[in-house]
């Protein structure tokens, strides 16, 4: 097998119900792992059905609890896992007024219990955290002609200057968690993805989901603050993360991201796929850095991304299905 570990095993992914981590786990069990998830309220049927009915998962699939606030409460579920993909964060999709309380804290402190655990598990091989590229985009010292890669770092000043928490939390977070790991010898890959995108497993939406549906009747106010985003496929998403799992010269951290588009690209493809659609004319033009994403280190390891249509179209059939938007 090269590269790749020889046995597929058992593996720990946190936040089981979220938007990522429920297609890492359809992943994971349709390459045949055993997979343990947490999640708070394992009695949960209406959020936690959509696991249950995965390919797999009367088979492989263990629901343990855990919160993210409570120091011990992943021991159960990462003991005698070969890895584990700590996807598990709070994310805000609304102002808060206390977001050191609602955000900061959770996502640190959050990440460093669920690594308290890896510590004590004698049979980790490695874990995979999901991060996010806006711990690398959120700085104003870059040359917009050379593309941002995985040594860029969002600037801490910056994010609590502009109220950016969910960039700052996810920087904070990451950082602490190549902290502790260096210090504690866990062999740590972290996962970069730009805006997800693509179908939603769960009947709950999420930010992003909410976002694009919000896009699509004509709603300007979450996509505007966007100015340039990068954008991902949910499926691209999964699979980066086991394939830097699996793949053992995989190391660091890698960014995750199809294409780069602003606002107006991106109403513009898709009013001329989606003519039905009450979608925005133009966005206000913001004073926003241009830059791409240099995203080869994955490439490298023969990863390709879907197309920005797909995952559009993915996701648009998704929330027609879903009941949450009209048939184009």
């Amino acid at each position: 097998m090269g590269d790749k570990f020889e046995s597929k095993g058992r593996v720990c992914v946190t936040g089981a119900s979220g938007f990522v981590a429920s297609w890492l786990i359809k992943r994971l069990l349709l390459s045949g792992y055993h997979v343990t998830g947490t999640v708070r309220d394992p009695g949960n049927e209406k959020k936690l059905g959509h696991l249950w009915r995965l390919e797999g998962a009367k088979e492989r699939l263990r629901l343990a609890r855990a919160d993210l606030m409570e120091e011990g409460s992943f021991d159960d579920a990462i003991m005698g896992c070969d890895g584990v993909f700590h996807s598990a964060s709070p994310v805000l999709g609304r102002p808060t007024s206390n977001p050191k309380a609602e955000i900061l804290t959770p996502a640190i402190e959050g990440t460093l219990n669920v690594l308290r655990s890896c510590k004590k598990n004698p049979s980790l091989k490695r874990v995979v955290l999901t991060s996010s590229s806006s711990t690398a985009r959120a700085r104003d010292d870059f040359d917009p002609r050379i593309p941002l890669d995985e040594s860029s770092w969002s600037s801490v000043e910056l994010c609590e200057r502009l109220k950016i928490w969910y960039a700052l939390s996810k920087t904070l977070a990451e950082r602490a968690a190549w902290e502790f790991c260096n210090e504690n010898k866990i062999d740590l890959v972290t996962v970069l993805p730009s805006f997800v995108v693509g179908p939603s497993l769960s009947p709950e939406l999420c930010t992003t989901a909410s976002d694009v549906l919000g896009l699509l009747q004509g709603k300007t106010a979450s996509f505007q603050w966007h100015g340039r985003m990068g954008y991902v496929h949910i499926d691209d998403v999964a699979r980066c993360h086991i394939l830097v799992y699996e793949h053992k010269k995989a190391h660091g951290r890698y960014l995750c991201s199809s294409i780069v588009l602003d606002n107006n690209e991106l109403v513009s493809m898709l009013s001329a796929r989606y003519p039905n659609f009450p979608l925005p004319k133009r966005f206000e033009a913001l004073d926003r850095p241009y830059y791409e994403w240099n995203t080869s280190k994955l490439t490298s390891l023969g990863f390709k991304f879907k197309l920005i249509e797909e995952m559009f179209d993915d996701c648009i059939a998704s929330l027609t299905a879903q009941g949450h938007l009209r048939s184009p």
